[in-house]
């Protein structure tokens, strides 16, 4: 078999997998969300926490609810690296230093999973377990109850009540991401990935010589940080490691995983505001974004030119040759295009162009389909901009699911839309504008720089992804990316419900003759446009300096 038709293969087969669990997981996650019982293990929790779930809360309660917990969990999973010399099961490894310790808490917290470190030489099982794990959980959570805080703002009428943040966040929790993980987590142990508690051990090469490998509870770790779009792995090598990604199903299992519950939260916001067809059309405009990415990978990586690269059959370079090109171009796009941040391959090594598009995937914002949340409420704003936008085209006060779309609407809009690049861009300037960079990173030139723009692209979009060449464990990097993954993450989401809350407080405009239909193909094609212009825009400049101009060069 070809390795373009495997590729194709793997494509078709992940695509019907989708498609097959998209109705039932969205209804079941509306069902979550909408159900006024509480179970009993939940009861012990609002207990514990000492909050009641059944208060209603205005956005800015909603927001200082998010707030809190972000700030404990930053806090907690700081002192826990911190002490993790003095800890049970720390394998020998010392404490980790403050700017590490800093740069990782916040990662985790922000649903980054940024690494600066060796995973397998620097956290021990207490902190991967109960700090980096749980994080990995709750994170998502938080961004899945943004999300559906939004979906209620469109949903409610003449109210500033959104839910209850402590409610969304231990449902998501409990019903959605913990019964999914453990499944997920015992079809990995059969296939292979390790799930265990052992120290370190010495593993004798094929060549001579030997290695130093410890075990873990890798495959429960791994089935949460691809369910979750979190995307740190248990090892330096991520998901590329045999002991987290040891088969090509596994690899295929693992992208299923990644983007199963971003595309079925579309449903889920159908379900919400009581027209499916308008989550159909969300979902369209996620898939069709997600498959041309994937299909411009493909195409870069193998097509490209030379013949070693013809030989092997495209561009093998820092590839699985587990996975091979289609299957590592797959996941190169989930990966960038949630805010996931996993690799099986490495990014940098792959063409100028492939490079490229999983750059640009991030760039777009993680929409298509977007991180566990994050993607859901992201494409909605991009919604909101598409609406207001064609309102602007016929001179008619732009509207969205029976709410118009006003002056503080659009502000809190732009607002969400031009933080990222700001961040980005603003740090990439000033790390190149430094000293430091030309001592971190590996390459020079247009690939140097690369490294540098898809660092804080990476950090600023909660992906965590690396293009590996860059030497980010610096006091500088650890500090400058870590503000730059909690400002990344926690300022759109103040816009978000702020945005839900002036929403949910309007009363239902009336669909008439010149109503915009956003339940249409027309919408999405809108959509798509406007997502691809404004980011094309944006970022146009900061791509022609590097991957655009590494890629012409080849």
């Amino acid at each position: 078999m070809s390795p373009v038709l495997a590729g194709v293969l793997q494509l078709l087969a992940l695509t019907g997998a989708l498609a097959l669990v998209y109705a039932p997981v969205g209804n079941y996650m509306a069902k979550v969300y909408s159900s006024p019982r509480h179970l009993r293990v939940e009861k012990w929790v609002y207990k514990a926490i000492g909050a009641n779930p059944d208060s209603e809360m205005t956005w800015p309660a909603y927001l200082r609810g998010v707030l809190a917990f972000s700030a404990v969990s930053v806090l907690f999973l700081y002192l826990l690296q911190r002490l993790q010399g003095v800890l049970p099961g720390s394998m020998g490894f010392s404490s980790v230093n403050p700017a590490q310790s800093f740069n990782t808490a916040v990662s985790f917290v922000t649903n980054t999973n940024w690494q600066s470190y060796y995973g397998e030489q620097t956290m021990g099982h207490v902190v991967q377990t109960a700090g980096l794990a749980v994080q990995n959980f709750v994170s998502a959570a938080v961004g899945m109850a943004v999300a559906v805080a939004l979906v209620r703002g469109f949903a409610r009428s003449r109210t500033g009540e959104l839910g209850n943040f402590w409610s969304d966040l231990v449902r998501g929790t409990l019903r959605i991401l913990v019964p999914m993980a453990a499944v997920a987590a015992v079809v990995l142990v059969a296939c292979g990935a390790i799930q265990n508690f052992s120290g370190i051990h010495e593993v004798g090469q094929f060549m001579g010589g030997s290695q130093q490998w410890n075990g873990g509870a890798v495959a429960s770790q791994e089935a949460i940080k691809e369910l979750g779009t979190n995307g740190g792995g248990y090892f330096n090598a991520n998901s590329a490691h045999p002991f987290e990604n040891p088969t090509p199903f596994t690899n295929l299992f693992e992208t299923f995983l990644i983007l199963v519950i971003p595309f079925s939260l579309t449903r889920t916001f159908g379900v919400m505001v009581g027209s499916v067809r308008q989550g159909y059309a969300i979902l369209a405009t996620m898939f069709t974004i997600w498959l041309g990415f994937v299909a411009l990978m493909m195409w870069a990586e193998f097509a490209h030119h030379g013949p070693a690269l013809q030989a092997a059959g495209g561009a093998m370079e820092g590839k699985e040759v587990r996975f091979g090109i289609g299957g590592s171009s797959i996941f190169a796009v989930t990966t960038t295009l949630t805010s996931t941040g996993a690799v099986d391959s490495f990014h940098s090594s792959f063409t100028g162009l492939g490079g490229g598009i999983t750059m640009l995937s991030m760039m777009l914002g993680e929409i298509a389909p977007g991180g566990t949340g994050s993607g859901l409420y992201g494409i909605l704003i991009m919604a909101v901009i598409a609406v207001f936008i064609a309102g602007l085209m016929v001179g008619r006060t732009p509207e969205y699911l029976g709410k118009k779309i006003g002056a503080r609407e659009m502000k809190l809009a732009a607002c969400y839309i031009l933080i990222t690049p700001a961040l980005v861009l603003v740090f990439t300037a000033a790390s190149m504008a430094l000293p430091t960079p030309p001592h971190s990173m590996l390459n020079s030139g247009a690939h140097g720089f690369s490294e540098v723009l898809y660092a804080f692209t990476s950090a600023a979009n909660n992906n965590g992804s690396a293009f590996a060449g860059l030497n980010a464990n610096t006091d500088w990097f650890n500090t400058m990316t870590g503000l730059a993954m909690l400002l990344g993450r926690l300022l759109p989401m103040v816009f978000v419900l702020a945005l839900a809350g002036s929403l949910a407080g309007q009363k239902p405009v009336p669909v008439t003759a010149g109503t915009l239909r956003t339940e249409k193909p027309l919408f999405t094609g809108l959509l798509v446009g406007a997502i691809l212009i404004i980011t094309g825009l944006t970022y146009f400049p900061a791509l022609a300096l590097g991957p655009l101009a590494e890629g012409l060069a080849s």
